[in-house]
């Protein structure tokens, strides 16, 4: 009874005499023939990566905004308000939660849906009443030293505005957010109030 040994083929024919080397070092050769071709025809100023996530979307088109939100949405720390803002609370923070009018001290990374990272800060004030409208909401959740993953819904962000090439119009913003302090109305007025007396020349 015959047996398939290792250098035999189904057909019963042997094939001892032929090297795979031959045809490594080819398919080696065409892998990068096509690669450098491949390179070379990408548009100008476009990432490999990039043209591939082009390609990829084009046949398989990721999520709209809405089916997008809803998914994550459903995972079980993820909390939404009534706003349509949701939030992770990645680290709870402790103490009371800045007001509207106050200003905050935040660390924070603000990203695209692909990932990819459009303004990042790691540490500058903000008054919280002074941006996008579901930064600021999610400002008003937090504590100090709280850390917090945010996702606003375009039209609690830019809506059809584009503050810059980095973020399209119409786009979901993600942030992961750290509340560093906060100071209130009445404390950045008597900084503010400091900082002129310090600078005015003394009385002749």
């Amino acid at each position: 009874m015959s047996t398939i040994g290792p250098s035999q083929s189904r057909d019963g024919q042997n094939n001892s005499g032929g090297s795979p080397v031959k045809p490594f070092f080819l398919g080696l050769l065409i892998g990068i023939a096509v690669t450098c071709v491949f390179v070379y025809s990408l548009p100008e100023g476009t990432s490999p990566r990039g043209y591939a996530v082009q390609a990829w979307e084009s046949v398989f088109p990721p999520p709209d905004n809405a089916e997008f939100l809803a998914e994550n949405a459903r995972n079980e720390d993820v909390i939404q308000t009534k706003s349509g803002l949701q939030y992770r609370v990645i680290k709870a923070g402790e103490g009371l939660s800045p007001k509207a009018t106050d200003t905050a001290l935040v660390k924070y990374q603000g990203q695209l849906r692909d990932g990819s990272v459009f303004d990042e800060n790691e540490q500058t004030p903000m008054p919280v009443a002074g941006v996008v409208p579901g930064f600021s909401e999610a400002l008003q959740l937090m504590q100090k030293g709280g850390e917090y993953r945010i996702w606003l819904p375009s039209e609690l962000a830019y809506g059809e505005a584009s503050p810059g090439p980095e973020v399209p119009p119409n786009s979901v913003l993600i942030f992961d957010v750290t509340l560093l302090d906060f100071i209130s109305q009445e404390q950045m007025q008597e900084l503010q109030q400091q900082m002129q007396q310090s600078v005015q020349p003394p009385a002749q």
